[in-house]
């Protein structure tokens, strides 16, 4: 039975631990088909470790998405392994501790502008850089928060995230032209390597316990990684700038 990414090449970003929605997508990818190239930064030994339990090899570039000699050599290396994409996956996100865990009054500049680039620009790097990979058009998806709202802790990732979303579209505006769809997956709180960074995280996951129509499982991350999967694939040809939300349903409750 052929996989809805059969034939796909797909390069995804961000696997640093098994329990990381970017190791389930990379997962799921490979069930239903696709051929895929992983990055990380910056400890690319620990990603290619963690490659070694999806179903089959991957292999692993360096790229820091802020680094422009890192993203100008990465459509070369790609192609030496791949020899075109036709999609991306964006599960990148940074901030500094003082930008984070309520200190959202108190933060720095510099540690708000760290956040923005690693966390929301580097969408738009990302995708230039893979760019003349996707002649034939192509798909990529990113990971937010929704960041309608303000969550307690989130501070400053929250107009990163905002930042991010923002970007998603206007690059679909940009890329449509060329047949390259760009959406994002709003996912529920996980047992991430990001969410542990977050001082007091424990108190945003407990809105899911009281407000998730749907069971949400923290420690599931694959829902998400199917969500991605699914963006990727030939099943939404004409959707862009679309935020799909797998949050168990909490993004459209009221009071």
């Amino acid at each position: 039975m052929s996989g809805i990414l059969d034939g796909k090449r797909i390069l995804i970003t961000g696997v640093l631990m098994e329990s990381s929605i970017a190791f389930h997508t990379a997962k799921v990818a490979q069930e239903q088909g696709a051929e895929i190239i992983l990055t990380a930064f910056p400890r690319p030994t620990l990603t290619e470790r963690i490659a070694r339990k999806l179903p089959k090899p991957a292999k692993v570039l360096e790229l820091d998405v802020t680094n422009a000699e890192h993203l100008d050599r990465l459509a070369g290396l790609v192609k030496d392994e791949l020899g075109s994409l036709d999609g991306v996956v964006h599960s990148i996100g940074f901030a500094p501790q003082d930008a984070l865990g309520g200190n959202f009054l108190n933060t720095p500049f510099e540690s708000v502008a760290t956040a923005m680039h690693v966390s929301a620009f580097s969408l738009k790097s990302l995708a230039m850089a893979c760019k003349p990979l996707m002649s034939e058009g192509g798909s990529i998806v990113g990971l937010t928060f929704d960041a309608q709202f303000a969550w307690p802790q989130y501070d400053w990732m929250g107009p990163a995230k905002a930042a991010l979303e923002a970007t998603s579209r206007y690059l679909a505006r940009d890329l449509g032209s060329e047949s390259i769809r760009c959406n994002l997956i709003s996912a529920g709180p996980l047992g991430s390597m990001a969410a542990k960074s977050i001082p007091g995280f424990g108190d945003l996951a407990e809105v899911w316990n009281t407000r998730s129509p749907l069971a949400w499982d923290m420690s599931d991350p694959e829902p998400a990684g199917r969500g991605v999967v699914a963006l990727l694939s030939d099943f939404f040809p004409k959707t862009t700038g679309e935020i799909i939300h797998v949050d168990g349903g909490v993004h459209m409750m009221g009071a």
